[in-house]
């Protein structure tokens, strides 16, 4: 069953509701395909479709904690890399420590499925931090905000959607 890419803003039911706010009011040029959401994890997503796991990005959730106050990031890699939460991600945020979201808050606070989180409709406020490699992909599959869909667009939309800072993120 090959992917059938249409543009989002044709079906929004396919997207978390705040994607699909994002998509409407960002007027940007992304794509969404529905899939079997229990193949929504990246691995076995990019097998049974087809899509490469270096043309596939995942977006993880951060709590960073400095001084009793919490704040949260979207840290955007490749799916053939890892980021360096502890590290580079850490210094970037300013804290003493980083770390995953829990799943439960990551979910809640973006309104979003686990398993199909997406930089595309966060929180007002979070930063989107993007690895330099996932810029240079000119298609790269991510989340769509609910398991049963993706989203596909260019690594350099992807910044743009999301006011994304770029830097080298991975270990």
């Amino acid at each position: 069953m090959p992917l059938e890419w249409v543009p989002a803003s044709d079906r929004p039911d396919l997207l978390a509701d705040p994607v699909a706010k994002a998509v409407a009011s960002l007027g940007i040029t992304v794509e969404v395909a529905e899939i079997d959401p229990a193949l929504s994890d990246t691995a076995a997503f990019c097998e049974r479709y087809g899509v490469a796991m270096e043309d596939s990005a995942n977006c993880v959730i951060v709590a960073a904690k400095r001084g009793g106050e919490t704040r949260y990031a979207a840290v955007m890699v490749l799916a053939t890399e890892r980021a360096d939460v502890n590290g580079i991600v850490r210094r970037r945020l300013d804290a003493r420590k980083a770390s995953f979201a829990p799943q439960a808050e990551a979910v809640e606070l973006t309104a979003m499925e686990f398993g199909g989180i997406t930089p595309i409709g966060l929180p007002e406020g979070w930063p989107v931090l993007v690895d330099e490699n996932v810029t240079r992909r000119p298609f790269v599959v991510i989340g769509s905000g609910v398991r049963r869909s993706k989203l596909a667009l260019s690594g350099e939309a992807l910044v743009a959607a999301t006011r994304g800072e770029v830097l080298a993120l991975t270990i």
